[in-house]
């Protein structure tokens, strides 16, 4: 059995130039961090005799001999590259609900490879394990959606990454002094807004608005590297929210759908309350709200939005990791005989 921990992120600057739409005509750049907000997959050999080749555990149960079978998307494509031929079970726990802005169905896909690669007994980068999750939504399933969630999950911590027009992506983590997460860490508040959403659609409306776009998208770029230049240094922090507020405001333009009268309700009551900045998190439209608020305002900004559950948050580090193996349970010589429909 292998157990894999894959974080969400955060999304701080430049979403949306992740988009094939955008750096396909020039590089686009994202700053995002890791949080310690997770999601598990247990993939399990099955030994001995049993009734199906495939169990898959997630909102509901799978039960198929043939991959193509197999209704879960991610999974089934999944267990496609990575030739997955013999019995396996797959199940799946999360800290955070899905569609919710934190990049989950990345985080699950990064998971998933993680612990099939280990499952096999291979060693995999985190370039590739991002590259191949990637690959699979963009291409294999032909999602509208960024890769910037991919390779946040893998690498986990701070970074910046640039997404170029030949389908590469170069990662450049953010060297900072010490003291600068937990610095950081004191000023966020992340609410959830119990708004779900299908990304899928704002994204599909983002992309088709990208060509008429572009110089909102490079204003949202160009805020990556001072961004990227605060953490750094570790000076004067609080410039983090003016960024903030000014991407959100960037954001809020590209399309109709991505805030709403509740969800500005919600923004400025924080503002008037104290917070120095903030956006939606993912592609919008509902999810995760979050907010850099000094400390002494943040009961206040607490107190202005009591209908809403904040959700305390540390960043994460380490990105994807395998938290359990154990090989006795996954030699590829044992043996399992998979029940036909006459034997059943």
């Amino acid at each position: 059995m292998i157990i894999s921990r894959t974080p969400f992120r955060i999304s701080f600057a430049g979403g949306g130039t992740d988009l094939r739409s955008f750096y396909a005509e020039e590089p686009g750049q994202v700053l995002s961090v890791s949080i310690d907000k997770y999601i598990y997959v247990v993939v399990k050999r099955q030994i001995g005799i049993v009734e199906y080749k495939y169990r898959i555990n997630w909102s509901r149960v799978e039960f198929c001999n043939k991959i193509e079978d197999i209704e879960h998307p991610i999974v089934r494509e999944a267990l496609k590259m990575m030739e997955i031929d013999f019995p396996i079970e797959v199940t799946t726990f999360s800290d955070i609900p899905g569609s919710t802005g934190l990049g989950s169905s990345s985080s699950f896909t990064v998971g998933l490879l993680h612990a099939l690669y280990a499952l096999k007994g291979k060693m995999v980068t985190k370039h590739k394990l991002a590259t191949n999750a990637a690959h699979i939504e963009v291409n294999c399933l032909k999602r509208i959606m960024g890769k910037q969630d991919h390779f946040a999950a893998s690498y986990g911590g701070i970074n910046t990454f640039t997404f170029n027009e030949d389908e590469t992506v170069v990662v450049e983590p953010v060297f900072y002094r010490e003291e600068v997460p937990l610095n950081l860490e004191k000023n966020l508040l992340l609410f959830y807004t119990r708004l779900k959403r299908d990304a899928s659609e704002i994204l599909e409306s983002q992309n088709r608005e990208t060509p008429k776009k572009l110089d909102v998208l490079r204003q949202m770029k160009n805020l990556v590297i001072p961004l990227r230049e605060i953490l750094s240094s570790g000076n004067d922090l609080n410039k983090i929210g003016e960024i903030l507020h000014e991407g959100w405001e960037l954001k809020r333009s590209l399309t109709g759908d991505i805030s709403s009268n509740k969800i500005d309700g919600y923004y400025q009551n924080a503002i008037k309350a104290g917070a120095l900045g903030g956006k939606l998190l993912g592609a919008g439209g509902g999810g995760f709200l979050l907010l850099y608020v000094e400390p002494e305002n943040q009961s206040k900004v607490i107190d202005a939005l009591a209908e809403l559950f904040c959700l305390d948050v540390k960043l994460d580090s380490a990105g994807t990791r395998i938290t359990y193996y154990d090989q006795d349970r996954i030699d590829v010589k044992s043996s399992s005989v998979v029940l036909s429909q006459k034997q059943q």
